[in-house]
């Protein structure tokens, strides 16, 4: 696994981490549109969206059954991953473009117009659901001040406009469990057929 000094990591501040999403003229359709707050330090290193080692992302998208095989992103993601996410139907964003080091480095304003980019993009990619990773990220940047997480009532250009737990390793109260749980019902209702996961004894189910 890659390593970076503290010095190497601060150097990729306000770099930017191009979306995972199917390129200009491609058959490939997206349905679950996942969208970060803002790239990481180390995600900006190795230019691949929820890299940090600790972040809880990938698992939870394995233990949902939303992807077949794990995913090991902190050295960059690799082509096989890349064309595996792409090919169930999943793409990947943010809502700001610089890196920064935590996500509440961000400022209001910078996440209020974070939301002009992000309906750009929606637009472009067409998903049938939009889930933005981040209760608090979320209802600064909608001006939606009572937002819960899980469905909006609106829709957002036209896509259903879901809020899920952030996956990062400093969101204590999140589990990879618990993520899973809350990633794979809006990807049931994006259209996206679960993997049958094996469970350990005594836990609950998914479903």
């Amino acid at each position: 696994m890659a390593r970076f000094t503290r010095a190497e990591l601060d150097s990729f501040r306000g770099s930017q981490v191009p979306d995972l999403a199917p390129g200009p003229g491609s058959a490939t359709s997206v349905r679950l549109l996942f969208v970060g707050i803002n790239p990481g330090l180390w995600t900006a290193a190795v230019q691949t969206h929820f890299a940090h080692p600790a972040s809880r992302f990938y698992p939870a998208l394995l233990r949902a059954g939303i992807i077949g095989h794990p995913v090991y992103p902190a050295d960059g993601m690799s082509v096989t991953h890349r064309e595996h996410l792409l090919g169930r139907g999943i793409a990947i964003t943010n809502l700001v473009r610089q890196a920064t080091a935590r996500a509440d480095e961000l400022s209001a304003t910078q996440l209020r117009a974070g939301v002009d980019g992000l309906r750009e993009t929606v637009r472009r990619l067409q998903p049938v659901v939009v889930a933005v990773l981040g209760i608090t990220a979320f209802r600064i940047a909608f001006a939606e001040h009572k937002a819960v997480v899980g469905r909006q009532p609106g829709d957002l250009e036209g896509a259903q406009l879901w809020v899920l737990p952030n996956p990062s390793g400093l969101n204590a109260h999140e589990t990879i469990e618990t993520l899973a749980f809350a990633y794979a019902e809006p990807a049931r209702s994006a259209g996206i057929e679960l993997n049958p996961m094996p469970r350990p004894p005594g836990a609950g189910t998914l479903a």
